[in-house]
């Protein structure tokens, strides 16, 4: 429709009749991308469910690792209320120095796992001490008019003006819209919303006075400016006889910081209490105890992609949430990328899928590495059977995954025991975290490592009290498995401990198994030097052939009964048909979206726009530069071409030939070589190209 003609005037354009295109979803979008098999929507949704158990059974570690340092914090600020409520000695004391009670949070070096701690401690406050606490941080506190502002916006659910206001209307309990920022105002705030028959908007919780505190949480300590807080502190001090005021102060590296970020006339305005959190390398051995060494969860990591998880976490942030979400993104991308992840469920539903797989489900199985190597193991009829037969691969997919699950079951229970034997050992062989032992079972015959074999020998080398602790340690472990391959284990450990038991009735001949002489006994008589030579000799032969006690052999008997439960049950994942199915092995892929490495991928787009990009006309030769590519990559590609030193003439000159060939010009016309500074303003991104080759050089 066309209204050039028309000066003035009002027009209405139907809307097209063509409808909107449609928002795609997680799922559908997931769905779409598993085109290769029938079973998308239901991996998606088992995917799903798995990362809902993830996320869930974290967050309930993360309470009860927690629960200790969060009972001790509210205890602390409990007792600072009813002191404060009953006008006590120590109160007064308190008040008389103006010091505000004040909790250092010692959260350690994994920051963006305190987002988590923060936001139990404040539940757990609003839920049983006080409606009144707020947190804030240090980006949001440029200044002390904004700390001012926000603590008072978040305590009193108002606005709250920056402008000095002083003809607050005090007679009421009615707020108004905009209030003063300063404390005084909420004093007055403080005192109606109490009065007001000690009931609080909103709470249904019963706090433990009719004067809650006032807590302000601030979350990153080290990052507030120190003036700021100097002048908070000094400010609030001054109204403490009148506002139950507590602080918590989320510190992330040591109690130190304070003195170093507070002079002593400020810091001795707060009467600071120490907590200090379970540590990040604990927390992660518990979430991999819980979430990986179990086989209640049938997704798996293969050992490379495990080892890189736990590399990001030592070497990076020190974050378990980030260790999680790295977990979650292999789980995502296993399922993505894995048709027949849909096995990868509950033992019923694996077996009913496998019993409804359609031919080409059963051709990916037959292309699987681990049933390849099944197939070459078998005699030439079963082989044939196994490549024709698709009811045959169904029946043995079957077997295969019962037997997985029993693999996994008495897979873990013995890794535990044998961690429980060497953890204590001298210089610790196979590793201090039992991750370390995990991981090292994962990629080779832990048996066949010389860390095993000194394992072994210290074990050897053990007193009876400590092989017995060690033995009822692994009891234990061993208690709570159903299988019966673990049950006739226990059986067999509680025997060993009964028999060690035994010993303690025998007498030292008993337990030598011989007579015990004097070794100076033969000495001791007068003889000569071909004699006393012969003698030492015997002495020295028998030595060597000295037959072993009873206790001995007892012990090296449990550790040939433990060496064979290792040798039987810790094989490779790998060794495993259809492993495949549970067991993510893309480390590559992990190692991209978690461990970035941005200048290399800079450097990537520039010399290989194809690479992100995917357009068939940006393909080229090694070392060509592509007529077509951006104008930011011909510029890069051409200044790689010249050595340490570049002549911006013949750089640019260079480039306007490149983007002139694009253009189509003819090399003797007299256009050839000039570029529109509209299009291609290559001056603007010299400076920055130029700084690359500063750094490279």
């Amino acid at each position: 429709m066309s209204t050039s003609s028309v000066s003035k005037g009002c027009f209405v354009f139907k809307p097209s009749s063509k409808k909107r295109k449609r928002a795609v979803g997680i799922g559908e979008y997931f769905v779409e991308g598993c085109a290769e098999s029938e079973y998308g929507k239901e991996r998606f949704s088992t995917c799903q469910r798995l990362w809902e158990k993830i996320k869930t059974d974290t967050e309930l570690l993360q309470d009860e690792l927690n629960k200790k340092m969060l009972d001790s914090l509210i205890d602390f600020i409990k007792k600072c209320t009813l002191n404060f409520q009953s006008g006590s000695e120590d109160w007064a004391s308190l008040m008389r120095a103006s010091e505000i009670p004040t909790a250092a949070l010692v959260l350690g070096v994994n920051v963006p796992d305190h987002d988590m701690t923060f936001q139990s401690l404040s539940d757990v406050l609003q839920q049983s001490v006080t409606p009144f606490a707020v947190s804030v941080q240090a980006k949001e506190c440029a200044a002390l008019k904004n700390l001012m502002q926000k603590v008072l916006e978040r305590l009193m659910g108002v606005g709250v003006s920056a402008e000095d206001d002083d003809d607050d209307d005090d007679s009421g309990i009615h707020v108004p819209q905009k209030v003063s920022c300063t404390i005084s105002a909420l004093c007055r705030w403080y005192k109606a919303i109490t009065n007001k028959q000690h009931k609080f908007p909103g709470k249904t919780a019963n706090y433990v006075s009719h004067s809650p505190p006032v807590v302000v949480i601030f979350k990153d300590f080290e990052a507030f400016d120190p003036r700021i807080l100097q002048d908070f502190i000094l400010i609030c001090s001054r109204y403490i006889h009148e506002l139950p005021l507590i602080f918590i102060f989320g510190i992330a590296t040591s109690p130190s910081t304070i003195q170093h970020m507070l002079p002593h006339s400020v810091s001795s305005l707060l009467c600071i209490e120490l907590f200090q959190s379970l540590s990040c390398t604990q927390h992660l051995a518990t979430v991999i105890d819980k979430l990986i060494l179990t086989s209640q969860f049938p997704f798996k990591l293969s050992a490379k992609d495990l080892h890189v998880l736990v590399s990001i976490f030592l070497y990076h942030d020190f974050s378990v949430r980030n260790f999680v979400k790295g977990l979650q993104l292999a789980l995502l991308e296993h399922f993505y990328s894995q048709p027949l992840s849909v096995l990868c469920c509950e033992k019923g539903k694996a077996l009913d899928y496998v019993q409804k797989f359609s031919h080409q489900d059963v051709e990916m199985v037959r292309h699987l590495p681990s049933f390849m190597r099944y197939v070459e193991t078998k005699d030439p009829q079963e082989q044939i059977q196994l490549l024709s037969s698709d009811d045959h691969v169904k029946e043995v997919c079957q077997k295969f995954l019962k037997d997985l699950r029993k693999y996994h079951k008495n897979y873990y229970p013995i890794l535990r025991c044998l961690y429980s034997l060497t953890s204590s050992l001298p210089k610790y062989p196979l590793g201090r975290q039992i991750r370390e032992l995990y991981i090292s079972c994962l990629e080779k015959n832990v048996w066949e490592t010389n860390e095993y074999e000194s394992a072994m020998q210290l074990l050897r080398l053990l007193a009876k009290d400590e092989i017995v602790a060690a033995l009822r340690k692994c009891v234990d472990i061993l208690k709570p498995s159903e299988t019966k391959q673990m049950k006739s284990t226990l059986e067999h450990l509680e025997q060993y401990i009964v028999r060690f038991e035994q010993l303690d009735g025998m007498s030292i001949e008993t337990l030598c198994g011989e007579e015990v002489i004097s070794p100076g006994k033969e000495l001791q008589k007068k003889t000569d030097l071909y004699h006393l030579q012969k003698t030492l000799l015997e002495m020295k032969g028998s030595r060597r052939t000295k037959k072993m006690s009873p206790f001995e052999l007892l012990r090296n008997e449990a550790l040939d009964f433990i060496d064979g439960l290792v040798r039987s049950h810790l094989t490779p994942p790998e060794t495993q048909p259809l492993n495949e199915v549970c067991y993510y092995s893309s480390s590559g892929v992990l190692r991209r979206h978690l461990n970035a490495t941005p200048r290399t991928s800079i450097q990537t787009a520039l010399g290989h726009p194809f690479f992100y990009l995917k357009n068939e006309s940006l393909k080229t030769d090694t070392g060509t530069v592509s007529s077509a590519a951006p104008d930011i990559c011909i510029v890069y590609k051409l200044h790689l071409e010249c050595g340490r030193l570049i002549n911006l003439y013949d750089w640019l000159e260079a480039y306007a030939t490149v983007t002139s060939a694009a253009e189509g010009k003819d090399p003797d016309s007299e256009d050839y070589g000039k570029v529109d500074e509209l299009r291609h303003c290559v001056r603007a991104g010299v400076p920055g190209i130029c700084e690359i080759n500063k750094a490279e050089n």
